[in-house]
């Protein structure tokens, strides 16, 4: 058995959920904030089987998607924005996805 973590943008948060339940996985949703933009993201945590991880890994690709974004570069990060901060654009989105061993799950 494998639990599945992936964190995802939220612009494509209920999409991804919504293509991981119609296949029958069980999901539990995160609200979590990055730590480079401060903006919000989905942590899915899904428990499945061996032999189909790869399933959800190719739903979480199929329906996670980058852009770009403009951001305020910091001087030092958790410091906070300075008034004359520098506009930077960066690719946002997608999806990281770990894959950990379980030795045991039980559902009450």
């Amino acid at each position: 058995m494998k639990l599945v973590i992936s964190i995802v943008n939220n612009e494509d948060s209920a999409v991804v959920a919504t293509a991981l339940t119609k296949e029958n996985f069980t999901v539990t949703k995160l609200s979590t904030t990055g730590g480079f933009l401060m903006v919000g993201n989905t942590t899915f945590l899904i428990g499945t089987e061996d032999e189909k991880v790869q399933r959800v890994k190719d739903i979480i690709q199929k329906y996670s998607h980058t852009r770009k974004h403009t951001a305020t570069t910091t001087n030092s990060f958790g410091r906070g924005f300075d008034e004359g901060a520098l506009q930077q654009e960066v690719t946002v989105g997608g999806a990281t996805v770990f894959v950990l061993g379980v030795d045991e799950m039980e559902k009450y």
